[in-house]
């Protein structure tokens, strides 16, 4: 019986127990160690391998796997029944692009060029592989290539563990193995030993070995080098006497002995603090702690300062996510800041904190629900004073703001949308804080009671259709020393409010597009005012009534609308073609009649005068109105477009480039008063210049009237009054503009200086946190080594750049003043002068206080594995400088050299 040919590349050894006599068992033994293999379409070398084959006795089977097995056709045995037993544990497949050569009489199997060998939990790949398959050893090693270099290094994998030797032996039975010149990956490390002893599947042994987080093994910019290694997979290294290494030049920094956990998963441990000084806390241990690995779904950073003047802060840094459902991280920090010493006339002491929370849920976890927060609220001068951070943007901003919400979708007919919000705004210069919590929000989705289930809403009747909101809120108004204090929640204020508009649409002599609307209104308070004269204190007094009460107000709306379009055509041959000036144009008019029955009269004093006032003056929804207003509102909007011959010839058809993208206008005509009856035009415009890559807005106050001698506005035209048609009460202008040598640039992330309040681009700085240092000043584009050449010291014909501006103006003459009010120009610029030295600069001026406004300059240098950075605010209130040189990675994150001066702040 002649053995077949395997259909595969693989050619695999399938051992069954055996129970025969011994001469079977010998001979058995020799066909089970052997197979035949079919490399890229070709047969195997050793044409006396095939010889033998063809003579293979009758108890040699081919199964169905093309696998070689024995069968038993020993019908009495004269020897004792043998255990069954396999000669090896497992099926083996190999492959090699030269041959595969077995050698029977030395039992060796050798795999050339490309080798590939597959047992049990073993991938082997190298130039060569020899497999003694009596002694149960298999070696790897490198082939040379034609020029004579060492190509193709075994790589062994066994499990999850990876080595990338340059030659290995290895035991399939003891699993122990000898490696040379071992390079494997453990978590961030990156490890290389002349020799290394594997003892089993977790421990290894490593001689004169070198480990870095460096990407490139063979060339590292700094590596620790040790003599004794001791490596358990995943888990943790052991090492003895370690000396720190950097561009192959020995350092005197070196440790008798050092360990480090090289588990997959977050470990609990210390975090070493920084130590620093500052002229007026003292010296300082920063960030210091703890961090707990709480489970695999959230942790907590427990950190700390402390500085010798009695000053310290606390902070509570935690991350949490679950996979396809939700994700977020929060924020607590305290401070307790102490400056000079007591009894010092400029002795202060002060308590700040921040909260900071941020959840985001996975749209696709429950579509008809969603919850979200961003919480940023705290101490309102805590940017100001804290020792533990720099962010300018926060610091020069006056609002924190937070929401919390929670939205629910109920799939009814009619839809039903429901939803939930706290909400927080801060103004850390007045320390005001107004609150709502909650907001709850309940809106029906609209109905078209006269419409067909089927077919289009055309006409007045099929059109009309009616929605049912509701609003109610708790709001709260405090100040920051009152915050979280019973004082806090007395003054409350609780209200309702339920609307139900009533609308349609139609169109009249084709082109014009009428809207109509009434809408009904109704609040509900909880708590109204009571107004009288008391005649013991002489003195108005406003009361306070609880109990619920309510009003109820309508009114009505019109408006009519249209679009006319124009074009003014140059000719094609022109390099403007064509301008297009698209005019939208609208009439509305609004009407609310009286509301007299919610009023009522108090005397303003001990002669009798009375005066009107209602009870739910003080409520969050406001008041109904007692003054009949009618009104007519006039609004045109205007778009400028050009089309221009494209500078590329081969383009066919012209360029289309906007020159105005809005321009409007907007007034109204009271038709109820008296005297006065116009409001101001407002007159609001843009447009996007250089391919979009800047933004210019414009606005304007244009009121008809004049005024008195006080100031205030008086029933003459101001033509009449010997000026223009319009007086101009106040005017704004900004432009914005962002390019960069790359085209169209992205603007610098600065995502926790926008979190705490601050820009999120950069010019006013970048923020910059004490507690980890390790983040890049720039944008965050790592280098990779494919993208840009190691080798490479300066650019040869590029420097990659990018320029943000901004300028603001505004103009006041309300009371014929005439007056610029601002004036400012603020800009911020990055340069990469060579692949990893980048430079920055952030400033501005101010014209009309003539300063320069917050400058900051920026250096940083890429050294791979590690970074450095140097930043300098020179001068202001925020003059401080700060620099930092430490590794990348995490594992080694307390190896650094952290340095800076602090601000000299203020505490109040």
């Amino acid at each position: 019986m002649a053995l077949q040919k395997s259909s595969h590349n693989f050619t695999k050894i399938a051992l069954k127990p055996l129970r025969t006599n011994l001469f079977h068992i010998v001979l058995s033994a020799f066909f089970l160690t052997i197979g035949i293999h079919k490399n890229y379409g070709q047969d195997l070398p050793n044409k006396s391998l095939r010889i033998e084959a063809e003579k293979t006795p009758d108890s040699l089977i081919i199964n169905k796997e093309n696998f070689i097995e024995i069968k038993d056709t020993t019908k009495k045995d004269s020897f004792p029944k043998l255990e069954k037993k396999s000669l090896l544990e497992g099926k083996i497949k190999y492959s090699a692009a030269d041959y595969a050569k077995i050698d029977q009489k030395n039992k060796l199997l050798t795999l050339y060029n490309n080798a590939e060998l597959y047992y049990q939990d073993i991938e082997l790949k190298a130039g060569i592989i020899v497999m003694n398959y009596e002694k149960d050893e298999v070696y790897a090693g490198r082939i040379k290539d034609s020029t004579g270099t060492y190509t193709q290094l075994p790589v062994f994998k066994q499990g999850s563990n990876v080595v990338e030797p340059d030659s290995i032996r290895f035991n399939t039975k003891t699993q122990k193995a000898l490696i040379w010149n071992s390079r494997t990956d453990q978590g961030e490390f990156r490890v290389k030993a002349e020799i290394t002893k594997k003892e089993n599947d977790s421990v290894y042994f490593l001689k004169k070995a070198r480990f870095t987080t460096s990407k490139d093994i063979e060339n590292p910019e700094y590596y620790f080098q040790t003599n004794k290694i001791k490596l358990v997979p995943k888990q943790k290294v052991v090492t003895g006497l370690t000396n720190m290494v950097i561009a192959d030049v020995p350092t005197p920094i070196a440790i008798p002995f050092a360990f480090f956990p090289m588990t997959e998963t977050s470990q609990s441990g210390l975090i070493v603090p920084t130590f620093q000084d500052t002229r007026r806390q003292g010296y300082s241990l920063q960030n210091g702690g703890y961090y707990l690995a709480l489970s695999d779904y959230y942790d907590l950073a427990i950190m700390g300062d402390y500085y010798t003047n009695g000053s310290w802060a606390l902070r509570f840094e935690s991350s949490y996510a679950y996979m396809y459902k939700f994700r977020g991280n929060f924020n607590i920090r305290f401070e307790n800041l102490i400056q000079s010493e007591r009894g010092f006339p400029d002795y202060s002491k002060s308590k700040i904190y921040n909260i900071q929370w941020s959840h985001a849920q996975d749209a696709k976890s429950n579509p008809s629900s969603r919850f979200s927060a961003s919480v940023n609220l705290g101490s309102s001068t805590f940017f100001q004073q804290s020792l533990n951070q720099v962010n300018i943007g926060s610091a020069l901003n006056n609002n924190l703001s937070s929401s919390i919400s929670y939205s629910k979708t109920f799939n009814s007919v009619p839809q039903v949308n429901m939803s939930l919000t706290a909400t927080h705004n801060q103004n850390s210069r007045t320390q005001e804080i107004n609150m709502t919590l909650p907001t709850l929000q309940v809106n029906v989705d609209r109905i078209f009671p006269f419409a067909p289930k089927d077919g289009a809403k055309k006409g007045f009747f099929k059109n009309i259709n009616l929605q049912y909101n509701l609003r109610g809120e708790n709001r709260i108004a405090t100040t920051d020393s009152l915050f979280f204090k019973p004082e806090m929640f007395r003054d409350a204020n609780v209200g309702f409010q339920h609307s139900i508009p009533l609308s349609t649409n139609f169109k009249v002599f084709k082109y014009f597009s009428v809207s109509t609307s009434a809408n009904y209104n109704e609040v509900w308070y909880l708590k109204t005012i009571n107004r009288r004269f008391d005649t013991e204190s002489n003195n108005v007094v406003t009361e306070d009534v609880n109990g619920f009460d309510a009003f109820r107000t309508y009114s009505f709306s019109t408006s009519v609308g249209t679009t006319i379009y124009g074009t003014f055509n140059f000719g094609e041959t022109k390099k403007i073609q064509a301008i297009r000036h698209v005019m939208r144009p609208s009439v509305s008019h609004s009407y609310t009649p009286s509301f007299e029955q919610y009023y009522d009269t108090y005397a303003t004093d001990g002669s009798g005068r009375m005066a009107e006032y209602t009870r739910f003056e003080q409520g969050i929804f406001g008041a109904p109105s007692n003054n009949y207003a009618n009104n007519l509102g006039f609004n045109l909007s205007n778009t400028f477009e050009a089309k221009m011959t494209d500078k590329d010839s081969t383009k066919v058809e012209p360029k289309k480039v906007m020159l105005l993208n809005q321009l409007n206008f907007s007034t109204s005509y009271n038709m109820a008063a008296d005297s006065l009856r116009w409001a101001p035009v407002r007159m609001s415009g843009g447009t996007a210049l250089f391919d979009n890559k800047m933004n210019v807005n414009f606005g304007a106050t244009l009121d008809p009237y004049a005024i008195n001698a006080a100031g205030r506005r008086i029933n003459t035209w101001n033509i009449d009054n010997g000026g223009s048609l319009f007086r101009m009460t106040s005017a704004n202008m900004t432009i914005n503009y962002s390019l960069s040598s790359e085209g169209n640039k992205k603007n610098n992330e600065n995502s926790q200086g926008a979190r705490n309040g601050g820009r999120e681009d950069d010019l006013f700085g970048t923020n910059t946190d004490f507690s980890d240092r390790r983040q890049s000043q720039f944008e965050d584009d790592k280098i990779e080594d494919a993208d840009k050449d190691k080798a490479a010291e300066f650019y040869n014909a590029k420097l990659p750049w990018d320029l943000t501006f901004a300028y603001s103006l505004t103009y006041g003459n309300n009371n014929r003043e005439k007056k610029i009010t601002g004036n400012s120009v603020m800009i911020s610029g990055n340069l990469e002068l060579t692949p990893r030295w980048k430079v920055g600069v952030s400033s501005g001026y101010d014209f009309v206080q003539q300063g320069v406004t917050f400058t900051q300059l920026r250096f940083e240098r890429d050294l791979l594995s590690w970074r450095m950075d140097f930043n300098w605010a020179p001068f202001g209130d925020f003059a401080s400088w700060g620099f930092f040189i430490g590794i990348k990675s995490s594992v080694l994150s307390d190896i650094k050299w952290d340095k800076r001066a602090l601000p000299d702040r203020q505490l109040r």
